[in-house]
Formats: C-alpha cells, sequence, structure tokens
C-alpha cells in the first residue's frame, strides 16, 4: 500500500499529464468551468516526472510552454502550519534556493481530503526575486504562502488559487500559437 502523501503525488501527476480516468474523479464534483481546465490537460498535457528525495520537489511538471517544480502537501485541515515541523520551512528554502538559479518559479500543490469541487490549491514561495518570460506571469498570479510574524510559512487552503484557474491561466497567458 501507498504511503497517503504518494497517493496524492500520483493524484497531481496524472491530473498534469492528462490521465483522462485521473480526471474523470476529480471532477465529479466540480463546477463546469473547473471540468473544462481539468478535461484540456487531456489535449495539452505535461510530462511530469516524480523526484526524490527529502528535500527536493515532489514532481516537475515539463511543457513546451511551462515548467516548475511542485512540492505537494494534502491534509484534512485547511490550514498548514510549517513552523509544526521544521523539516518543511527546510525544504522550502531550499526549494526556493534551487528555483532562484534556474529562473523557475517555486510551486506547492496543497490537497484539501474530503471536499466538494476542486480540491486543489497552488502557491509560490515568497521571494522578491524578478523573473523572466512567463515565468514573470506565473508568479505574479500565484498567491504566496502566507508568512507568519515570527518568518514560519502558513499556508491557507482557501488563500490558494484553485488548480483549475491555474490551469486556465497557464493556457490563456500563452497567447496564441
Amino acid at each position: 500500500m501507498a504511503a497517503e502523501g504518494s497517493t496524492y503525488e500520483r493524484e497531481l501527476k496524472n491530473l498534469l499529464s492528462g490521465e483522462s480516468k485521473a480526471i474523470s474523479r476529480v471532477i465529479k464534483t466540480c463546477e463546469a468551468g473547473e471540468k473544462e481546465a481539468y478535461g484540456s490537460m487531456i489535449d495539452e498535457p505535461f510530462l511530469v516526472i516524480r523526484a526524490a528525495g527529502s528535500l527536493g520537489v515532489d514532481l516537475v511538471a515539463l511543457r513546451w510552454d511551462f515548467s516548475f517544480p511542485i512540492e505537494v502537501k494534502s491534509s484534512n485541515s485547511d490550514t498548514l502550519h510549517f513552523s509544526r515541523n521544521p523539516r518543511l520551512g527546510e525544504q522550502a528554502s531550499q526549494m526556493l534556493s534551487d528555483c532562484q538559479k534556474s529562473n523557475l518559479v517555486p510551486i506547492y500543490a496543497f490537497r484539501l481530503k474530503r471536499v466538494r469541487g476542486d480540491p486543489w490549491r497552488v502557491f509560490t514561495i515568497p521571494s522578491d526575486d524578478e523573473f523572466r518570460g512567463l515565468n514573470k506571469l506565473l508568479k505574479r498570479r500565484i498567491p504566496e504562502i502566507e508568512t507568519s510574524s515570527n518568518g514560519n510559512y502558513i499556508m491557507r487552503w482557501e488563500d490558494g488559487m484553485k488548480l483549475s484557474d491555474f490551469i486556465s491561466y497557464m493556457h490563456v497567458s500563452r497567447g496564441s500559437d
């Protein structure tokens, strides 16, 4: 039996890869616009690679127009406090550092369990970096993870961007071919 976290990594991998079975499962309780966005992944999928390493990223999504590393988190609670596990803060710092070197936008995907509609939200790590190209558009649009007064990250599911909106935004942002 797979670890629970890897179940959601696989789900996200399959969604972004355009696998119709995974898309059908997730869109059962979604609204029309959310269903349409997820459905677009069938025609324009990413190559998604599962990454390894305790301080690395979970997934890397690659396509001709966008590429980004993704850290996947899931919870029954709608709020994740990184301060509860110091490793989470270290992981975010390492991911940000690695992404800064390559002008990549670090993406956190937060899967809330037992929710109707689009269960995924995306965030990025706060930084003052200036991005180039389409990554500049992504960085401006994706909500940043909240930072507490103590400097710890807090991810509130309702503050994130719906994954379906993220998918739609990427489609619109790249312009016509």
